[in-house]
């Protein structure tokens, strides 16, 4: 694709000294039905954009961070232990007696999946800025939130925000995902407040289907000059089937997909997000990182499931067939 003129800003680097990637948002626990007659039985799994992310970006190695609210209860504690065995430093986690850990049911059909959320007055739902780890916002090299981790409630709103704001004073780098589900807010309030968002932050992590909705426009390139007009210095919109185009330091480049035998998508920009996160906090290369986090989320949607398909860095980098050095090379398409 040729290079298409875009504002020239500044590459983004992360802070020196800085590794870890904090995020902030709601796990949540999955139920999904299994196939076939007789009574419904459903596998318990994990689930979550956010969560998501963070694993994706841990099993490519990336020292991972996560601030959220957790029912004091059994599925709190499957998250934690998920988030233990992940390598995600759950430290800054709060843990609430008052308030229960959000699940929900899937209801696998041909054409589509139907969700089922619990999730309303959960304890993520009841965070607010006065909560937010400044510290630990202030010591990262990447605060990492989607508009769902605003979305479910008015505190989580406004902690979003804060979180952002410290960081941006601190130097540390914000990557907005402008992942979008009506059922939890209006079209117009979702429009205010993801461009308030996209004002604060540094990475654009769109999706194509949402920012269609949101900017109401249908193509990809002015799609990307959008969100680079709201300021984001890197804007990555994610294409699905179609790869990705990334727009950062006055170049724009597609990305193609990788590879794969599609059967479950869900999640699969969720786990693209956090390897990309991962590979640019390690390489600083916005384009070898989309390579990458394009093999990553092939590889998830190969399989069943919102984090079980999510490959380690070993198999992505064997499905590449390229040393860690060369990946870093990766030329325009």
């Amino acid at each position: 694709m040729t290079a298409i003129a875009a504002p020239t800003t500044p590459q983004l680097t992360v802070a020196a000294g800085r590794r870890t990637l904090l995020c902030m948002g709601e796990p949540m626990v999955e139920f999904v039905r299994e196939p076939g007659p007789g009574p419904k039985r459903y596998l318990r799994g994990f689930g979550g954009d956010v969560s998501n992310a963070a694993i994706a970006a841990a099993r490519q190695g990336a020292e991972v961070a996560f601030f959220t609210a957790l029912g004091n209860d059994e599925f709190g504690r499957d998250i934690l232990d998920l988030w233990a065995d992940e390598g995600v430093d759950a430290s800054a986690v709060l843990l609430r007696e008052d308030a229960s850990t959000a699940i929900y049911f899937v209801d696998p059909h041909a054409e589509e999946r139907r969700f089922t959320y619990f999730r309303a007055g959960s304890a993520a739902s009841r965070v607010t800025a006065a909560d937010v780890p400044e510290a630990a916002v202030r010591a990262a090299a990447v605060l990492h939130l989607s508009a769902i981790s605003q979305a479910i409630g008015t505190g989580p709103a406004e902690a979003g925000f804060h979180a952002m704001r410290i960081a941006r004073a601190a130097g540390t780098l914000v990557s907005y995902d402008t992942n979008l589900r009506l059922k939890l807010w209006s079209l117009d309030t979702a429009r205010a407040t993801t461009e308030a968002a996209l004002r604060l932050a540094d990475i654009a992590l769109p999706s194509l289907d949402d920012a269609r909705i949101l900017t109401g426009l249908d193509d990809a390139d002015a799609i990307v000059d959008a969100h680079l007009a709201l300021g984001p210095g890197i804007v990555v919109l994610k294409c699905g089937a179609d790869g990705a185009v990334i727009a950062a330091g006055g170049e724009r480049r597609r990305i193609p997909a990788a590879p794969a035998r599609p059967v479950d998508s869900t999640g699969a920009g969720d786990a693209f997000g956090g390897a990309f996160l991962a590979r640019f906090i390690e390489t600083g290369d916005p384009f070898a990182a989309g390579h990458y986090a394009a093999a990553v989320a092939a590889a998830t949607v190969s399989g069943f499931g919102a984090v079980e398909p999510i490959p380690r860095r070993a198999e992505v980098e064997a499905m590449l067939g390229a040393a860690p050095t060369e990946l870093d090379a990766a030329a325009p398409t």
